[in-house]
């Protein structure tokens, strides 16, 4: 009988534990799914809608720049080299044939993700030359996370090629779960002013 009844808890306790494995495996399986899925790209719009149909080649762009400083409403297209890592407000595209162009955004009115590097970008504006300083050199240089030694060996202007986007569009942009993550902050942050702003008006109110 004593055998019998070590057997039977030996039973119960071997069901138990693959129970335990079940449900744990259940429970874990899903999660890692999500962290393991990979992202699609998705096409990401900012500032002023897109409205020009004809894209002009790089080349064809430099072209123009090189007889006339101002190349106004033009829509361009490349891949983004870096961006600005302290806001995403300027890119470097670069535009076939080694060509490349600095990108900044019209009346700092919208910016770019952080993560936006190796996207494709379409943008509309207006393109440009302009000798620039060394100060202002500098200044991109560390925004792209350059180090101390490379910025100070900027010690001499360039003539460089920028363009002025009002809008862009990335059409394979794919967010990284940090960007992600940073976007979901901002507007967790944003909700929760929004809820202390109506409380603060509801207060007033009842006073």
């Amino acid at each position: 009988m004593r055998i019998t009844g070590l057997l039977l808890l030996v039973v119960l306790f071997w069901n138990c534990s693959g129970n335990q494995q079940a449900e744990q495996e259940a429970t874990t399986t899903p999660e890692t799914q999500t962290e393991t899925a990979t992202a699609e790209p998705t096409p990401a719009s900012f500032g002023e809608e897109i409205v020009i149909d004809q894209v002009t080649a790089g080349g064809d762009l430099m072209s123009q720049l090189a007889e006339m400083d101002t190349v106004e409403d033009v829509l361009i297209s490349g891949k983004i080299n870096s961006c600005c890592q302290k806001k995403g407000c300027w890119m470097k595209v670069d535009l076939g044939d080694d060509q490349e162009i600095f990108v900044k955004f019209k009346d700092y009115g919208f910016f770019v993700p952080l993560d936006s590097e190796g996207s494709t970008a379409l943008m509309q504006g207006r393109a440009y030359k302009k000798t620039v300083p060394v100060e202002e050199l500098r200044h991109y240089a560390e925004d792209a996370g350059k180090s101390e030694e490379e910025i100070a060996a900027i010690t001499e202007p360039e003539v460089s090629y920028l363009f002025m986007a009002n809008g862009v569009l990335l059409s394979d942009y794919t967010p990284s779960k940090s960007e992600t993550e940073s976007s979901e902050g901002e507007e967790t942050e944003m909700g929760s002013e929004e809820t202390e702003m109506e409380g603060n008006t509801e207060t007033t109110t009842a006073e």
